[in-house]
């Protein structure tokens, strides 16, 4: 009895172990039938000869790619043309040695590493994109008709790490919410990062955020060495929900940090040992914001000095200055922990607040700052009032 019970046990369980395979190979042959064609990222590895054909093999290897792939330039590549960046693809070089895209004697391109979307002046930002372990070099004695941009960003959820830009006559990184004519996007382009890059000699701006609109916010600017830009070391037109922390700028010809339309944005920690130090007389700040009448951004921890060139002797030199609020109400700032030292100039002054107008007014918290060396300690303009810390 118990013989038979077991042997029909075990017929049993032999039955269901075969249809437990045939439901698995049906269940098998269902999600292959459904599968997307292409289920595994590739590597598509690029080796450059430093000749003319260059350009045009990426841009080629970069239009056959698909969604997923990691494209890897290899050697020094001859950049005669955009490399267009095609979205949901990762972009990386062997290391900021072993890869060196180098703009071409007289190709005087918009950008060397460029959004598919903005050469295409698309009305919608391009999917994420990553770039990261390469440098990038404008050759800008031998390109002096355009203001080329070492990578040109219109994209969200996109990362810039670990790259070396040098010789721009535009900006190092330019993010932007326009196309090659001009097009604005009509949705956001957010939740970037642009971390731990070294970027010099650039024309314009070593960092710069262009937005005509209000689609470029939210990223992170971190970690970054910006050094010998033209005009200002970060410039950013729509500094909304923005991080800007731990960058190291030195050799600025006029403002070492523009922020325009604080909101929830968070400035801290950053070292910069000089700001207006080109020949032009003018207003030059180490970190200059303005502010919208909502909610409130933090100033904090920064250390601004002016160690390098004394610049135009007719500038005014203000070490964080908060210079307009930009609509109808009240903005709201705290500024504390930083330390500001100047040259001991009667044109040196520490901080300087000021509001717009009746209407558009300025709460500022100013506490525990290190001012020291400077004509002015602190400046305060019309319509600021000074808050009381709990």
């Amino acid at each position: 009895m118990n013989m038979a019970w077991n042997a029909n046990i075990k017929r049993m369980s032999l039955k269901n172990r075969l249809l437990g395979v045939s439901l698995a190979a049906s269940l098998v042959a269902s999600l292959w039938t459904f599968a997307p064609e292409h289920a595994h990222a590739n590597q598509v590895q690029i080796a450059c000869a430093n000749a003319a054909t260059d350009a045009a093999t990426i841009n080629a290897a970069i239009a056959g790619s698909n969604v997923g792939d990691e494209i890897v330039f290899k050697g020094t590549c001859l950049i005669n043309q955009v490399i267009k960046l095609k979205p949901d693809r990762s972009y990386r070089g062997e290391s900021r040695t072993g890869t060196v895209l180098r703009q071409a004697n007289g190709a005087n391109l918009v950008g060397i590493l460029v959004s598919e979307g903005f050469m295409n002046n698309e009305t919608t930002t391009d999917t994420p994109v990553s770039i990261r372990q390469l440098t990038i070099d404008g050759n800008k004695a031998n390109n002096t008709s355009a203001a080329t941009s070492g990578i040109i960003l219109r994209s969200w959820q996109s990362i810039v790490k670990d790259v070396y830009i040098t010789g721009m006559r535009g900006n190092g990184i330019r993010v932007t919410n326009l196309s090659a004519n001009g097009t604005e996007l009509t949705n956001t382009q957010v939740n970037g990062q642009i971390i731990g890059n070294f970027i010099e000699d650039s024309g314009q701006h070593g960092v710069f955020i262009e937005d005509t609109g209000n689609s470029v916010t939210d990223w992170e600017l971190t970690d970054n060495w910006i050094a010998e830009s033209g005009i200002d070391g970060i410039h950013m037109d729509n500094a909304a929900g923005w991080y800007v922390e731990r960058n190291h700028i030195y050799d600025v010809g006029q403002n070492a940090i523009y922020a325009h339309r604080l909101f929830g944005t968070s400035i801290s920690d950053n070292y910069i040992e000089g700001f207006g130090e080109g020949s032009t007389a003018g207003t030059y700040y180490g970190i200059q914001a303005t502010v919208q009448a909502d909610v409130g951004s933090t100033i904090a921890n920064n250390r601004v000095f002016r160690l390098g060139a004394t610049g135009n002797a007719n500038s005014t030199f203000r070490f964080i200055g908060l210079t307009a609020v930009n609509y109808d109400g009240k903005g709201v700032v705290n500024v504390n922990g930083n330390t500001v030292r100047g040259q001991s100039s009667t044109k040196d002054i520490g901080l300087y607040y000021t509001g717009s107008s009746s209407s558009r007014t300025l709460l500022v918290l100013s506490t525990d700052n290190l001012v020291t060396d400077v004509g002015t300690a602190k400046q305060l303009g019309s319509n600021v009032t000074a808050a009381t810390g709990n």
